[in-house]
């Protein structure tokens, strides 16, 4: 399952190689598709790697669109506020240092998984890795 607000939406989760887009899926956020199948999120484990093959903008009200670029265009899948329920926790942070929320990234955003995190060795890699579902 990707981040709360996708729950209704269809799912699977990411592979290495997958070429994927910024969607707004109509369910109060954003989140990355395939282009072979728009309507379905494809949801990234935390320390998946991405390259965003231009420049990163954000479009929330908080900023004025276009107004962030990323230092890089490589960025990690991280999930932030796990204690809070019912709030956005899908975050990428990109090598320059910010952390931004997905859902405040521009639609039609293109990116590559690079590679998804190793596999967990002890619980508190585990932990680290599994992602909030949070059941409305």
């Amino acid at each position: 399952m990707c981040d709360y607000s996708l729950h209704n939406v269809a799912s699977r989760p990411a592979k290495v190689g997958d070429k994927l887009t910024t969607r707004n899926f109509g369910a109060g956020t954003r989140g990355f598709s395939a282009p072979e199948d728009p309507a379905v999120a494809v949801c990234l484990l935390p320390g998946t790697e991405l390259a965003f093959s231009q420049v990163v903008s954000l479009a929330t009200a908080e900023r004025t669109p276009g107004d962030f670029a990323a230092g890089g265009s490589v960025a990690i899948f991280r999930q932030v506020n796990k204690d809070q329920p019912l709030t956005h926790h899908d975050a990428l942070e990109f090598a320059d240092g910010p952390i931004v929320l997905l859902t405040t990234l521009s639609e039609g955003l293109e990116a590559t998984v690079l590679q998804l995190p190793a596999q967990p060795t002890t619980e508190a890699e585990k932990k680290s890795q599994t992602r909030v579902a949070y059941v409305g």
